[in-house]
């Protein structure tokens, strides 16, 4: 099978000077944005399959088989992703808390994992890899999650495990990095109620699956999935709304935004940098259109709404202390009317014909 394989390869590729064709490289470019079926692949697809492509034609210039990386000559560019978050995805915390107490009738084990994250914004991957030392719990004051690694599921051809799943440090954070992030009184009860009705996996994690192994993500997928259709009804069920365990994040991010307005404090317990918070999630912070909308018409027409400040002077400044007067650039003064009188009024001088 493999040497059939190699063979079919061998007469399906083409050689490699052919490669310094810009119109080969153009055409090999415009077969990554389409799918096997024909139909437009996604653009994140497009953009992982470029550098995919750029990493294999780099290699062949490191062998001398190529002068030059022949796709950095072609003016060619991958469809953008759009990255900013749908409002439609985003639930309120009356909805989660719904969906959250269906969680906990029909799967109470895993109802401190869908807490974890909504309350703390943790992904999946670092929830399922969660271990009681993570935690500080104090019995009174604020309590803690210290993230310290996270689980993601690979192809077991991919891990060194031979398992799919692999223990890695935290998502760009280079290795042993951490990340403290304050939890909430609800999300510290339910993590207490967690340990005393199911307490840890031997080797210290919260969250494991029927026989003791990670958590997978087929088994709390399909719990999160009955409690929505349960907790949700037929209706909204059926919209975008929480589809998804992770949506719980996006909910939570957008919810730390509007209630704090600090996007580095959000970014350094999310993870992420202040740039991706604002290209994600600043879009659906509630209630600011209205605001931003009312200024708008008060300066269209500030005389309608708000009243204007006193320009009345006292010894310790203008008696609206936010006012100073200071002449608009716009406008033009004009000509005194006592300019045309003669040369009796102030200033004649110097507007008179020479």
């Amino acid at each position: 099978m493999t040497a059939s394989a190699l063979a079919w390869l061998e007469r399906a590729s083409l050689p490699v000077i052919r490669l310094s064709d810009p119109r080969v490289i153009r055409a090999a470019l415009d077969g990554l944005c389409t799918r096997l079926d024909g139909s437009p692949a996604a653009a994140n697809t497009i953009t992982r399959k470029r550098a995919v492509f750029y990493g294999a034609l780099g290699y062949a210039v490191e062998l001398g088989l190529l002068a030059a990386n022949p796709v950095s000559i072609v003016r060619w560019r991958a469809p953008r992703a759009a990255t900013a978050l749908s409002p439609a995805t985003v639930a309120s915390p009356a909805q989660v808390r719904v969906i959250l107490a269906e969680i906990a009738r029909i799967r109470p084990e895993l109802a401190a994992f869908f807490g974890c994250l909504y309350y703390a914004a943790l992904r999946p991957e670092e929830a399922v890899a969660l271990r009681r030392d993570d935690l500080i719990l104090p019995a009174r004051g604020r309590a803690t999650i210290v993230l310290t690694a996270a689980c993601p599921r690979t192809g077991t051809a991919w891990t060194r495990t031979g398992t799919p799943f692999e223990p890695r440090g935290l998502k760009h954070r280079p290795d042993g990095a951490i990340r403290v992030v304050p939890i909430p009184p609800v999300l510290a009860g339910m993590l207490d109620q967690h340990l005393s009705a199911f307490g840890t996996a031997p080797d210290g994690r919260l969250f494991r699956g029927a026989r003791g192994g990670m958590l997978s993500e087929s088994v709390y997928g399909r719990s999160w999935h009955a409690a929505r259709q349960a907790a949700l009804g037929p209706g909204l069920a059926a919209t975008a709304l929480a589809r998804r365990p992770c949506d719980l994040r996006h909910a939570a991010l957008s919810l730390w935004l509007d209630a704090s307005g600090d996007p580095a404090e959000v970014a350094a317990r999310a993870g992420n940098s202040a740039r991706v918070l604002h290209e994600v999630y600043l879009h659906c912070i509630s209630g600011r259109d209205d605001a931003v909308s009312q200024r708008i018409e008060t300066a269209l027409n500030p005389g309608a709404s708000v009243p204007q400040p006193s320009r009345c002077q006292k010894a310790s400044g203008y008696t609206h202390r936010w006012y100073h007067p200071r002449p608009c650039p716009l406008f033009v003064r004009g000509f005194p009317e006592t300019a045309h009188a003669g040369p009796t009024a102030a200033g004649s001088d110097r507007l008179a014909t020479p």
